[in-house]
């Protein structure tokens, strides 16, 4: 029998945890109009979701509202970062009531500090759509006040006006955001973000941006790469939306020029819109296969395609060759048949590949033997239930790489080139 937490949290010393915690954390956190960035870094996870590789961490990204009669919080971070978290609430509004929490997504990255939030807040009320409140009882326990909205409902807060836009499967089925039409604001949960700490600031304007193109294209390859038609059915309710800043809940507040530029990102990912290049994922055991995939990338290239990004799937997070899958339109996988299979790690990769349904590609693809092939064909059985547009024939190397072998690989090569030099 499932049990449900009244309380779990069992905080006897209160007050005590509020003067040596909370007090005084003296930093720049407007970003306008009595709205406030809360959020915290997190450079020390090494994977997301415990799946997706971290060089540059991770921000949890929280949002205060401070009107003359009402405080806002728009969502909550990741539970390791509670502290860190209050003192930045308390160096705003000191002990001032904190009236509503805003829940644009539950993922407990977000969510994670609710029950302790909620033991300092007890009268808070929470806002959020019908699945998110069972999802609040199924990872929290009961709690108290609560105010539903739906697609288009408003929030007057007095200077501040929020409107609610539902946004399923973006990438979770409670997702939603919140526009705020005094400022112009657009709460905007996991759409729009990206992996990357935020070094020093947190609006665009005042970070170095270097890394977090490729780290947005990735964290969407890798995160709500599956969602293309739920974030098109998104962006077209947002088409006549004013939107001044995008304030998501994983990296840079995007503003001015960067928003336009944004969404166009994602409405081109979502449509698995893509660039002139060529993605050569591949497995080798003893070097054999890499010396095909060589052979393949060295031909295109001489025959005018660029970039051609080449990954050894055993060394390289998938994550990685999920971002050039979404960013270029060509692929081809090679791999060595292992035990009758599929290589394991290039399988796993096909599978990553099927869940985010990426489609309109040309695909090609080889792989190799010693005494008994396996691999092209269960490559080719594959090929069945994805949405791309096949290149080949595929070839098939016994043990090492011959000059007919070579010259098999050249005319899936050329053929690739000749597609990707037409668009």
């Amino acid at each position: 029998m499932r049990h449900i937490k009244e309380n779990p949290f069992d905080l006897n010393e209160e007050s005590l945890f509020l003067s040596q915690n909370i007090l005084g954390m003296k930093q720049n956190l407007s970003i306008q109009n009595n709205i406030y960035y809360v959020g915290v870094n997190d450079r020390r996870k090494p994977l997301f979701e415990n799946m997706w590789t971290l060089p540059y961490g991770v921000s949890y990204n929280s949002y205060l509202i401070v009107d003359d009669d009402t405080v806002t919080l728009v969502d909550t971070v990741d539970v390791a970062f509670f502290e860190e978290f209050m003192k930045k609430i308390h160096s705003i509004i000191g002990d001032r009531k904190i009236d509503y929490l805003i829940i644009n997504h539950m993922e407990p990255d977000h969510s994670g500090s609710f029950g302790l939030f909620h033991h300092f807040y007890p009268d808070i009320v929470v806002v959020g759509n019908k699945l998110t409140f069972g999802m609040v009882e199924g990872y929290y326990g009961t709690f108290g006040k609560r105010h539903l909205v739906t697609d288009g409902d408003i929030l007057d807060l007095g200077h501040h006006k929020l409107h609610f836009v539902m946004t399923p499967m973006i990438h979770w089925p409670e997702t939603m955001m919140t526009y705020d039409e005094n400022s112009g604001m657009l709460f905007s949960g996991d759409a729009f973000g990206a992996f990357g700490a935020l070094n020093g600031g947190f609006v665009d304007s005042h970070i170095d941006l270097s890394y977090f193109d490729d780290e947005m294209t990735r964290y969407y390859a890798a995160i709500v790469g599956k969602y293309g038609s739920p974030v098109q059915r998104a962006l077209e309710k947002l088409r006549n939306v004013d939107i001044k800043m995008i304030c998501s809940t994983h990296g840079p507040v995007w503003s001015g020029e960067n928003v336009s530029r944004i969404v166009g990102k994602y409405d081109r990912m979502s449509r698995y819109d893509t660039d002139k290049g060529a993605v050569i994922a591949y497995a080798t055991m003893y070097g054999h296969t890499e010396e095909m995939a060589e052979a393949i990338a060295a031909e295109l290239v001489a025959k005018g395609v660029n970039p051609v990004k080449m990954y050894d799937v055993t060394r390289t997070d998938s994550s990685y060759i999920l971002r050039d899958i979404f960013k270029y339109k060509g692929l081809i996988l090679g791999c060595p048949t292992y035990c009758g299979q599929i290589y394991p790690d290039m399988e796993a990769l096909m599978e990553k590949i099927s869940v985010r349904e990426i489609k309109n590609h040309y695909l090609g693809f080889f792989g190799s033997f010693t005494w008994a092939g396996a691999a092209v064909r269960r490559i080719s059985k594959w090929t069945e239930g994805v949405k791309m547009e096949l290149i080949g024939p595929p070839v098939e190397m016994k043990q090492a790489m011959d000059d007919k072998d070579e010259e098999k690989a050249m005319l899936l090569a050329d053929e690739m080139s000749d597609h990707l030099n037409s668009i």
